[in-house]
């Protein structure tokens, strides 16, 4: 079951993942040992995906968003499309989306001009895409994979850790 503790390890190691696990244990007044036993178990029943590094995109020039929207005309397996829309680099999320039959791609790019040449040669001539949509970001003032951690109600189930 997860309890505060465990939601509280969540937000510590969501904000700064390479914190220390003595720092972690000082911080919910825990031993270390029994606060690494957590962090395991809360990894084993799939509440940590794993652990990443935020690089700066401007730092490697890939500054350029874009949102691309997908239209798909059926002449491909879902499958296929998706799996060969994840091996480009540029694209960083893939979405399944309602309203129309296709999906929302977050990617990034050098530039406008790189994005135009991506989205041309890479993502048109893909078997199944029917056409695209592009929104190019102007700016981002939010970006984030962080999810919100409430301590828990106590009139809701509680989780189980398995």
């Amino acid at each position: 079951m997860i309890d505060d503790v465990s939601l509280k390890i969540l937000k510590i190691l969501q904000d700064k993942a390479r914190i220390p696990n003595v720092e972690v244990a000082r911080q919910v007044g825990m031993a270390p040992s029994a606060v690494l036993e957590r962090i395991r178990k809360l990894e084993r029943s799939g509440f940590i995906d794993g652990y990443e590094v935020r690089l700066n995109p401007e730092r490697f020039g890939k500054s350029q968003v874009a949102f691309i929207q997908i239209r798909t005309n059926g002449e491909t397996e879902e499958n296929s499309l998706v799996d060969t829309l994840m091996a480009f680099p540029e694209v960083q999320e893939i979405h399944y989306v309602a309203g129309y039959d296709g999906y929302l791609l977050k990617v990034r790019e050098t530039d406008t001009r790189a994005l135009g040449r991506f989205i041309r040669k890479k993502i048109a001539p893909l078997k199944g895409v029917a056409y695209t949509e592009t929104t190019v970001v102007m700016n981002t003032f939010k970006e984030t994979a962080r999810i919100p951690i409430e301590p828990q109600d106590p009139n809701r189930s509680t989780i189980n850790l398995k």
